[in-house]
């Protein structure tokens, strides 16, 4: 199915954002202290400089809110005038409810779907993909979209090869319904989503617990070189079928906007689309790999800075634990 074959007057346009990062930093050298590393180590195989860490009060559905919030004040709108709530996390506060319903009692959202997507680092991605589906179905008109993330909550903080990765923070989108498009990718707003899953690589990246297996959360586990190895190329075939099944031109892409893992992945597919460096936005540094909330963060930032222009192709990409990934191209 072509973009002009599907719903060709309407579209899902990303109105706003907002972000939330916690206060204390955590830096590669505090890191040295903790656990047999060095500041050297980190950057060269990952690029991560410093992450946020939360603290006991910073929950995610505060953080979760506190992004969602300013994306409502930067597009001029009061939670009222949101129809549902679409986040995405894998730390949430409870096991039941959703965050999403905390962000909706906390905003006075109105009594539309409100839930959270467990995708792990993709879950913003899938978010963005559902909340574009209900609006082309006409579930609702606006809805904000969120990834966040406490992963500092899930580290075993004594393992040097997850705990240097991870970092804390949030950030939303509002995401509204606008029929001024003609069906082309010339369009605003939201053109394609690509969303694929391999539940036989699941424990290649995977936490050691669950509530119905274990009853807790347990800890980040992660096979590093096979999760890097599939990374590349699941992230690669992504972009090759987003190009393949829109036409659209790798040479129109301003941006390209990837989940926040490795600065070796993301530059891997850079090459992959002829784009240099500086048309790649890039918080890893200094977010470190905020898991669903990568996305948004970043976005947040190149939308503040005023490096996302109105008009700009925008092509997103991520993978996560599931093994779960895929790829928007959107229109600002």
């Amino acid at each position: 199915m072509t973009v002009k074959e599907s719903c060709p007057h309407l579209r899902s346009v990303i109105l706003s954002s907002g972000s939330y990062l916690p206060e204390k930093i955590l830096t590669n050298a505090d890191l040295e202290s903790m656990v047999d590393t060095t500041d050297e180590w980190i950057v060269q195989r990952t690029g991560i400089r410093q992450r946020h860490v939360a603290c006991e009060t910073e929950t995610t559905a505060f953080m979760a809110t506190q992004a969602a919030r300013r994306a409502l004040d930067h597009a001029g709108l009061a939670g009222a005038d949101i129809d549902g709530v679409i986040l995405g996390t894998s730390t949430p506060d409870l096991t039941v409810p959703g965050v999403a319903v905390s962000v909706q009692a906390a905003l006075g959202v109105g009594l539309g779907p409100c839930f959270d997507v467990q995708a792990a680092c993709s879950g913003f991605l899938y978010a963005l993909s559902v909340a574009d589906s209900l609006i082309r179905t006409g579930a609702g008109r606006r809805f904000l979209v969120i990834g966040a993330e406490k992963f500092s909550s899930i580290l075993d903080w004594t393992d040097r090869r997850t705990c240097i990765l991870f970092g804390d923070g949030a950030g939303a989108v509002v995401l509204a319904a606008d029929e001024s498009g003609a069906g082309t990718l010339e369009d605003r707003g939201v053109l394609k989503t690509i969303l694929h899953s391999n539940g036989a690589l699941r424990d290649i990246l995977r936490t050691t617990g669950g509530t119905a297996s274990t009853g807790t959360v347990g800890h980040i586990l992660m096979e590093g070189q096979e999760v890097f190895r599939h990374a590349v190329t699941c992230m690669a075939g992504a972009v090759d079928e987003m190009i393949r099944e829109t036409g659209v031109d790798p040479a129109a892409i301003k941006w390209l906007l990837p989940h926040q893992a490795n600065i070796r992945i993301i530059e891997s597919i850079a090459r992959k689309l002829s784009l240099p460096m500086d048309r790649v936005i890039v918080t890893l540094d200094r977010h470190g790999n905020t898991s669903a909330a990568s996305i948004p963060l970043a976005m947040a930032e190149a939308m503040a800075d005023g490096r996302i222009r109105s008009g700009d192709l925008v092509l997103i990409e991520a993978m996560g634990a599931g093994l779960s990934w895929g790829a928007a191209l959107v229109r600002f």
